[in-house]
């Protein structure tokens, strides 16, 4: 009995930072294109480590993961990564800037490019993301929920909780 309460003990605290990580499909129902608005629709969003963003796009059109540098002046030929297979998931692995552009011949000249800023999730602040270019010169990942942070601790430890006291009634 005791090493079962310890095993679903363990799987709960776990499974439950997974279980609130949020997938972000970028420019919503109109996907990654030329006529998205990916300022407006990313300051709508909130981006925290642990989650994604899915990238939904034609054969013209591709996904670059690019610097700060490259994305202000709309460099593609420094990708740091670069996928073109239509659908493109990519994780939220680390806090800070994250900036992405179409590869495609004038596409970021025309807007085509995206900045965000992801959150760690230990941050307890639920201050809304930039939607301008941020001043750190950073290549790092990351990604925020739609509640906060200390929302899902606060719910993570709820579980964690109730388990404990499940197990001990």
């Amino acid at each position: 009995m005791a090493v079962s309460a310890v095993a679903t003990l363990f799987f709960l605290l776990v499974a439950s930072p997974v279980a609130f990580a949020a997938n972000h499909v970028v420019g919503g129902s109109g996907g990654w294109s030329q006529s998205g608005d990916y300022s407006t629709w990313a300051a709508g969003e909130t981006f925290n480590v642990g989650d994604t963003l899915e990238f939904n796009y034609g054969g013209s059109h591709g996904v670059d993961v690019i610097s700060k540098n490259d994305y202000d002046n709309c460099n593609t030929g420094n990708a740091i990564e670069s996928y073109s297979d239509g659908k493109t998931t990519i994780k939220l692995s680390k806090a800070g800037p994250m900036y992405f552009t179409c590869p495609t011949f004038g596409h970021c000249q025309t807007g085509m490019k995206l900045v965000i800023t992801v959150k760690d999730s230990s941050t307890l602040s639920d201050s809304p993301p930039s939607s301008t270019t941020p001043s750190t010169p950073s290549d790092s990942n990351g990604a925020t929920g739609l509640f906060g942070s200390m929302n899902k601790f606060v719910v993570g430890v709820s579980v964690v909780l109730g388990a404990m006291f499940a197990f001990m009634c």
